[in-house]
């Protein structure tokens, strides 16, 4: 058990996407407290490989899949895979998200149905796969990663929103659906995390606008992937069993203000 009092002991966690930035935060937080994790990735094998053996100095077990979620076949095999390895399942993070970044007049059916797919059919039928396993051990969490622009217009994130959009929508009805097998759902809408995935979306003038963010948030800084593994690690244990179906928002009080934060470079 860790110093916050939240453990995970004996219990096992798949992380979708959890090579670098937030999913390997939020794999390691929950290795700390205990959990033995599934290391998910597509592209990138050796930051997942990293993050596995970062897990295992932990203690803990981890094993390491390939597999791409905007794939029903590759999801199918991700859970055959962490059933063959742990036989069950307690908790599972969507986490891993991808998109096509452009002007809604300027979108493609390609980049619609990419982002869709994985940004939000794969929490369907992720939960699909993941219920049967929780159910062999007494129930589990879902947490789902949303962002800002499920509810608020960013630049060129139209498809991404859209994506969030459903995401939180199916947050919702899989926590009423889901209920009564012991399972809660929920998401997390974390501002903008700072991350090397943002610091490279925005390399072309980083400092300047990177600085001009954190001087927008009541907060005083910029979440970091650390924070959002906090609040995972906070929907993941008993505390939380009755927040249900709610997209959290955690973003240091940047989108308070009336106006709005700049989400500009």
């Amino acid at each position: 058990m860790d110093e916050n009092g939240l453990s995970f002991e004996n219990k096992v966690a798949l992380v979708t996407g959890s090579g670098r930035g937030i999913g390997r935060a939020i794999a390691l937080n929950l290795a700390q407290r205990g959990a033995d994790i599934v290391v998910n990735f597509f592209r990138n094998r050796g930051p997942a490989e990293a993050t596995a053996q970062a897990i295992r100095h932990l203690g803990r077990r981890a094993e390491l899949v390939k597999a791409n979620i905007g794939e029903i076949d590759e999801i199918e095999y991700l859970f055959k895979q962490v059933e063959a390895a742990f036989g069950g399942l307690d908790i599972l993070v969507c986490n891993a998200a991808s998109g096509y970044n452009r002007p809604a007049l300027e979108q493609k059916p390609k980049g619609w149905e990419w982002t869709m797919n994985i940004n939000a059919r794969a929490l369907l039928f992720c939960a699909q796969r993941a219920a049967p396993l929780m159910e062999k051990r007494g129930g589990g969490v879902i947490v789902s990663i949303s962002s800002p622009g499920a509810a608020r217009v960013l630049p060129e994130y139209v498809v991404v929103g859209a994506s969030k959009a459903a995401l939180e929508a199916l947050t919702r009805y899989l926590a009423v659906e889901l209920a009564p097998k012991g399972i809660v759902v929920n998401a997390l809408s974390p501002g903008i995390v700072d991350t090397e995935a943002l610091r490279h979306f925005v390399a072309l003038q980083q400092d300047q606008w990177l600085e001009k963010v954190r001087k927008e948030i009541p907060a005083g800084r910029m979440v970091t992937p650390e924070d959002v593994a906090e609040v995972v690690a906070f929907l993941a244990s008993p505390a939380a069993r009755m927040i249900r179906g709610q997209t959290i928002i955690m973003d240091g009080g940047h989108t308070l203000p009336l106006g709005g934060p700049t989400f500009h470079r």
